[in-house]
């Protein structure tokens, strides 16, 4: 019998490109799904509760964990290399909040029996310790190395999330836990925003929007491990279902390398056009190399992924020609921020020409005007 039958179970960010197939693996398996999601709850399964809460309010937490036996903190921030680099304090302290406000919300609640915690590929280093290129990322390797300059703020805020799992469990915490490091993740439901979308998205809505010449990012030389979402899923249900313990992190990925060249052309293959592929080596594409070892989850979870690049990238193709509607319904933090009034206080904003500035700005949507006098009373909110 399944472990998950009848169990209260938590997924965080249940609407997202893993948390869909994830969801839906769990009810089919008897579980009484929660999803926690910053999205408007249009993609959550209609067999689940859906709870839109923001996850860096402790408070948010406690909410979302309040009954659950099982939970999967799926919730968090990815983007491309370009993104990374701009905006790493979004990455660093929405992540550390996530992992933070969960784990202390989760140990406070009785019910909880276990506990799952998605890091990422982003943890390792590219570098062995001697200072060699790493030909594949092996799980107890992480500590031994620093995450890589390309991933310094997320894969910091992850590796701070296991540590936190960790320190947990040596509190003696009734808790089982364990961890997963998914590869490059693809497939329906990603995010195809070309400000702030990954690898495969981008160049699938590239593709299939008609770009031509189609430009790439980089040389297309970097190697990457690409795994399906649906199974990703699979392996989490089986991670949670052994609960190794946090100091037994587990890799999920194909375990077998592809070049972004590789990448690009077997997107092209599965649209109508040949567009002119060119190489803009003047973007950032990451590391040379990522391909994890993939044997500790064949080894303990009886897991190895089934759907091959070829079939996932197709599957994904055409999930996006019909879906391209569900981006602008999508909860992205990144257009969140950009969205944000900016803030602005006038000294003096009750003379002549203070008001007139107040005024004038005040009619743009994209700010909002404070102003005080001598007193240093707030003006009234224009």
């Amino acid at each position: 019998m399944s472990i998950y039958k009848d169990k209260r179970v938590l997924v965080t960010g249940g609407t997202g490109m893993i948390g869909i197939p994830l969801v839906q693996q769990l009810i089919d398996l008897g579980a009484k799904v929660r999803i926690v999601s910053m999205d408007d709850g249009s993609l959550a399964h209609p067999k689940a509760e859906f709870i839109r809460l923001d996850l860096t309010i402790y408070e948010n937490c406690v909410n979302a964990c309040e009954g659950m036996q099982y939970i999967f903190h799926l919730a968090g921030i990815k983007g491309s290399p370009k993104i990374i680099q701009e905006q790493p304090a979004t990455f660093f302290e929405s992540m550390i909040l996530f992992n933070t406000n969960m784990l202390r919300a989760a140990r406070k609640e009785k019910t909880v029996e276990r506990y799952m915690y998605t890091s990422s590929v982003g943890v390792y280093s590219p570098f062995r310790p001697d200072g060699s290129v790493a030909e594949v990322f092996y799980e107890d390797d992480v500590w031994l190395t620093f995450p890589s300059e390309n991933d310094r703020s997320p894969g910091w805020a992850k590796r701070m999330g296991e540590l936190q799992c960790e320190s947990a469990e040596k509190e003696k915490s009734p808790i089982k836990f364990s961890i997963v490091r998914p590869a490059n993740v693809y497939g329906s439901y990603d995010n195809f925003d070309p400000k702030n979308s990954m690898v495969v998205p981008a160049n699938v809505k590239r593709a299939v929007d008609g770009e031509n010449p189609f430009v790439a990012w980089g040389d297309g030389t970097p190697v990457r491990d690409f795994v399906h979402a649906r199974d990703v899923a699979r392996g989490m249900i089986l991670a949670m279902e052994k609960s190794p313990g946090a100091k037994y992190p587990i890799n999920l990925g194909s375990g077998t390398g592809y070049t972004i060249k590789e990448l690009v052309e077997t997107i092209i293959q599965n649209i109508d056009a040949r567009p002119e592929v060119r190489w803009d080596t003047t973007k950032p594409a990451g590391d040379k190399k990522r391909i994890l070892d993939v044997r500790r989850a064949k080894e303990l979870l009886g897991w190895e992924p089934q759907v091959t690049l070829q079939n996932g990238i197709k599957e994904t193709i055409e999930w996006y020609k019909k879906n391209k509607e569900i981006i602008n319904k999508r909860y992205n933090v990144f257009a969140a921020e950009q969205k944000k009034k900016k803030k602005i206080l006038i000294c003096g904003a009750t003379g002549f020409i203070g008001r007139n500035i107040a005024e004038s700005l005040a009619k743009k949507e994209e700010f909002e005007v404070y102003g005080t006098y001598y007193k240093s009373e707030p003006l009234k909110e224009k």
